[in-house]
């Protein structure tokens, strides 16, 4: 709920089909009225505001607590879903300085090479831990990858500036032991899952006012669609209009030619065309009260503007 990518997927369709030039009309108002919505949608509530996956939890963690990503460095340990996840949420917050450690080390290269980070294997993690702002794993390794001991060595390399260790891997990647160390903050895949429960009842709350709007919005697009409708009606009432005016116009003219005394000839244009433009209504008014209709006869006469004369 509220994340962006099925949105991102309707977007990537509209654009190919708008390419290929299959949409127009109705449907390509459709779509924009689509867009322009769940941007209101987005801008006007809550709905995507909270991490609702461990992942974007990791990040949003890590965001919270260092001011700007860009100056901080990255370990991510495994190269699975989930971390692709996590190094693509920390992508596009800013995060520059990225290193992916995996067991197999292809799998790492193609995982940094997408975000310009650097691979190394799992047994370099001693040699870079050091480096490391924000450590964040999860791999299916059966015993912890980083020690107390490891952390402890790392920190003392760093002159005790602080680090961030997120472990969202069952079992542990991390040794619990590491949260006992002053300047290492360890936070595990249960503390993200609170803060994911929590932001998922936020969402629910939003997700109410963002049915709101929709609703609000798609009555609005269903009435502009409901009066299309009447446009091919309306076009044709006024051609015929335009040809009864036409025509008398045309015959007055030659009226006045043949030296005819114009304001007689004014007068009988008037009279003229007001018989004509009103014999269709009057004949139709007539018909639905002979037949007893005086539903259809209410409605003809709110048409024409009578339905306040008695």
């Amino acid at each position: 709920m509220g994340e962006p990518q099925i949105l991102g997927q309707v977007k990537q369709s509209y654009g190919e089909a708008n390419d290929a030039g299959a949409l127009g009309g109705a449907m390509e108002k459709l779509f924009q009225k689509t867009f322009a919505v769940a941007k209101r949608v987005r801008t006007e509530t809550d709905i995507g505001g909270n991490a609702v996956s461990v992942a974007f939890a990791a990040c949003t963690l890590a965001r919270q607590i260092f001011e700007s990503l860009s100056d901080a460095t990255t370990l991510l340990v495994g190269a699975g879903e989930t971390i692709e996840l996590v190094a693509r949420h920390l992508h596009e917050h800013g995060c520059k300085k990225l290193i992916v450690a995996n067991r197999t080390r292809e799998r790492a290269q193609a995982l940094a090479g997408e975000f310009g980070g650097e691979a190394i294997g799992l047994e370099e993690i001693p040699l870079y831990l050091h480096e490391a702002d924000i450590v964040i794993s999860s791999t299916a390794a059966p015993l912890p990858i980083i020690g107390k001991g490891m952390v402890e060595t790392a920190l003392k390399a760093r002159r005790y500036q602080p680090m961030l260790l997120v472990d969202i891997a069952v079992p542990r990647d991390i040794e619990e032991q590491v949260g006992e160390l002053n300047d290492a903050y360890l936070y595990t895949v249960d503390d993200l899952q609170g803060i994911v429960e929590r932001n998922r009842e936020q969402r629910k709350l939003a997700a109410i006012e963002a049915e709101t709007i929709v609703s609000e919005e798609s009555a609005a697009f269903m009435s502009w669609l409901r009066s299309l409708e009447a446009v091919d009606s309306i076009k044709q009432y006024r051609q015929d209009a335009d040809t009864i005016r036409d025509e008398l116009l045309a015959r007055s003219l030659q009226s006045l030619e043949s030296g005819a005394d114009p304001q007689q000839v004014i007068t009988e244009l008037s009279r003229r065309l007001t018989n004509r433009l009103i014999h269709a209504p009057t004949q139709a008014m007539q018909q639905a009260a002979h037949n007893g209709e005086p539903e259809k006869l209410a409605v003809m006469r709110q048409c024409l503007g009578l339905e306040t004369s008695k």
